[in-house]
């Protein structure tokens, strides 16, 4: 077990503001969660556990101790028929994942290719895109339950999937992902009809599309439409798409008729980018904290923004649509 002390957690979060960790424990497998429990000075710090970094807002330093699970498994376990189980270890990489699926000649990740963070982050937060979410492909997900020091399986029912949600951010939210299980299938039933695929597809002449054409194709989309933290930084889509009543949705299609509305979870979901780009926030910049020129549901570090002050501007732009449409945006991203 890998312990380390002021732990620079920069390079450990894609909005890459400064924070650091009083402590760090960088974890290969179950058992040394286990040998981890053993120390008692460690376990009885505040306890974060940080994945890939992609969905995490640092507004300060973490003054207990930060979890990094880099569990690497890859698994193939046979299914009935077409069906085919794959299981991930928490710490791999979810593009690097689907990728491997596909070499496999598997369907039913390929919608989710390059949505970055890891395996064992993808279910807490339901990943999903282009007409597919996790839930659709999940199968079981293992967590250490740090109470009574042991595994345990949550099966797909278990785990109160919702848009952007699940168990494993409310009741569950200090649970250590171990490992993820999906079914895939060796016959593919492709979801072409979200956003630009089918013309992204018709665009490089692709007509009879296989799943590896399916994940180029909304890899190329994702490239154009989301700035790459590499370059600039940032943590994607800032906020989720809220969804209000149908009374309220209504109310507001005729106060704004070219709003966007779709059916969603129990009413009916706004985009979230829409609001804030008529609230006149694409492009802005307070200091190096800004909202994208190209997506305005996308907060970016231009350089040298902190945590704080990233928050700040965030904090702003939920007032701004709160008091030009009365809808409250609540943060996609996790602040710390």
């Amino acid at each position: 077990m890998q312990i380390e002390t002021r732990l620079n957690l920069k390079l450990l979060n894609t909005f890459g503001v400064d924070a650091t960790a009083a402590t760090a424990v960088r974890v290969r497998h179950a058992g040394e969660v286990r040998d981890l429990l053993r120390n008692r000075q460690l376990c009885a710090q505040p306890r974060l556990i940080l994945g890939g970094g992609s969905n995490v807002l640092f507004t300060r330093d973490w003054p207990g101790l930060v979890v990094l699970p880099d569990i690497r498994e890859r698994e193939v376990e046979a299914g009935a028929g077409d069906a085919v189980t794959v299981i991930g270890g928490a710490g791999e990489p979810w593009d690097g994942f689907v990728h491997w699926t596909l070499g496999l000649g598997l369907a039913g990740l390929e919608n989710l290719a390059l949505i970055p963070g890891t395996v064992g982050a993808a279910p807490i937060q339901n990943i999903g895109a282009y007409g597919v979410e996790l839930r659709d492909r999940l199968l079981w997900v293992e967590t250490f339950d740090w109470i009574r020091g042991r595994l345990q399986t949550h099966y797909n029912a278990d785990c109160q999937f919702g848009y952007r949600d699940s168990v494993f951010k409310r009741e569950l939210a200090d649970r250590l992902v171990t490992r993820v299980a999906f079914r895939l299938s060796r016959k593919p039933e492709l979801e072409l009809d979200y956003g630009e695929i089918r013309q992204e597809l018709a665009d490089r002449s692709i007509h009879a599309p296989a799943p590896r054409d399916v994940a180029d194709a909304v890899s190329a989309i994702r490239r154009r439409k989301l700035p790459d933290p590499a370059v600039i930084g940032n943590a994607g889509s800032f906020f989720r798409n809220p969804v209000v009543s149908e009374a309220q949705a209504a109310y507001l299609r005729n106060q704004h008729p070219t709003m966007p509305q779709f059916v969603a979870y129990g009413g009916v979901k706004l985009p979230a980018g829409w609001l804030i780009e008529a609230c006149g926030w694409k492009g802005r910049r307070e200091g190096d904290a800004g909202v994208h020129a190209s997506h305005a549901l996308v907060l970016v570090n231009h350089g040298d923004a902190t945590g704080g002050q990233i928050w700040v501007l965030a904090q702003q732009v939920r007032d701004s649509v709160s008091q030009t449409f009365g809808v409250t945006l609540e943060p996609e991203v996790r602040v710390v």
